[in-house]
């Protein structure tokens, strides 16, 4: 296996939104009762969020609210808007995680010959694709895929083709882009499942660029990928396009199966490597919030403080959908030479794994 990981960068936008606030706006927008009220307060609180970054300032929601109180029932505005806020800010947030992974890899943009993003928070063609091509004066022979609607752990869905091209072409130079911009789809009237999102979700961008051959001694390599379907749990999460934006829904049964379902799977999947649950160094779990970290750790039996930075993340930036695991790994990285396990969860309800191996540190095949 030949593939190498040789940089990484990530991105937020520059607005920054307090959870007091964003409870606060939730609060006034959605509630109809003192019981909602009282639902939210607890809701965020708990949530692990202190401040997130957004594409828009989270004032806006008062605006939408507002002119879409005749027409849309005060749902804010429809999918459309929704999305031709997403193809105009999309693409600049995405440029800035690409030209930092580019600048980490220590290679020029003209290098690239694939490239691969990913999203579920918008749709357009010419999309991001199109935009980091011309933006970043790619190769316009560049070969294109998209990892659309996904979730969460769509990120490891990226790698893992990545993965792939590398692993056959040794001179394949891909470039992995995920963007998301979660704030679009806020719920602005009462939906008991879709207004976690509200409390959650944030802004992010993130990019990884992944050679098909060596170029420094030391590093990282994509040892293996696994996804799993959990079984009983179809229901449990999901995410649909609906008339005013996208709609989410989380259940509470989801961190129960997972701390149910997750251990077997991944004891399994990583005896195929030769390695044990014991044998990972460091865990990035992808904050899809707090009982989901902590099922993890529960179910994995992990030391005390192994996913003290999947609550850092969540604390100071948010659950930012499909880069968040990208953000973890950048840190990891820096802090580790032991082999690292990216987790993350989607619809479905399904797992996505990726096994990261320093090179170096650990043999390059058991």
């Amino acid at each position: 296996m030949t593939n190498r990981i040789w940089g990484i960068g990530t991105a937020v936008p520059d607005k920054q939104v307090e959870q007091s606030d964003a409870l606060r706006m939730t609060t006034d927008l959605v509630c109809a009762d003192d019981s909602q009220s009282r639902f939210l307060r607890v809701l965020f609180r708990s949530s692990g969020v202190e401040q997130r970054r957004t594409v828009l300032p989270w004032q806006i929601g008062y605006q939408w609210k507002e002119e879409s109180s005749n027409g849309s029932l005060g749902h804010g505005p429809g999918t459309a808007e929704r999305m031709a806020i997403y193809d105009q800010l999309a693409p600049q947030l995405a440029e800035q995680a690409a030209r930092q992974a580019i600048a980490d890899a220590a290679i020029d943009a003209n290098q690239v010959t694939h490239l691969i993003t990913v999203s579920c928070t918008g749709f357009s063609a010419p999309g991001v694709d199109i935009s980091l091509i011309e933006s970043l004066a790619l190769p316009q022979s560049v070969e294109r895929m998209h990892v659309g609607f996904m979730g969460c752990h769509a990120a490891i869905n990226a790698i893992r083709i990545a993965q792939a091209i590398a692993d056959s072409n040794p001179q394949a130079v891909i470039l992995v882009c995920a963007v998301e911009l979660c704030s679009l789809h806020y719920r602005l009237s009462w939906d008991v499942e879709g207004v976690k999102g509200n409390a959650l979700f944030a802004d992010g961008a993130a990019a990884m660029i992944i050679g098909g051959r060596p170029i420094r001694e030391h590093g990282w390599r994509i040892r293996a990928t696994g996804s799993q379907l959990l079984p009983d749990s179809r229901d449990e999460m999901s995410w649909r396009i609906g008339d005013h934006g996208f709609e989410m829904r989380l259940t509470s049964r989801v961190p129960g199966i997972i701390q149910t379902h997750v251990r077997d799977w991944l004891a399994r999947w990583l005896a195929q490597y030769q390695y044990a649950v014991e044998d990972v160094g460091e865990w990035g779990v992808h904050p899809g919030g707090p009982k989901i970290i902590t099922a993890v750790e529960q179910a994995l039996k992990l030391p005390e403080a192994a996913c003290d930075l999947s609550r850092e993340i969540l604390r100071t930036h948010g659950n930012m959908s499909s880069p968040t695991v990208l953000f973890l790994f950048d840190q990891l990285r820096k802090r580790t030479q032991s082999p690292i396990v990216l987790l993350a969860f989607g619809p479905g309800l399904t797992a996505e794994a990726a096994l990261l191996q320093p090179i170096g540190e650990q043999p390059e095949s058991h």
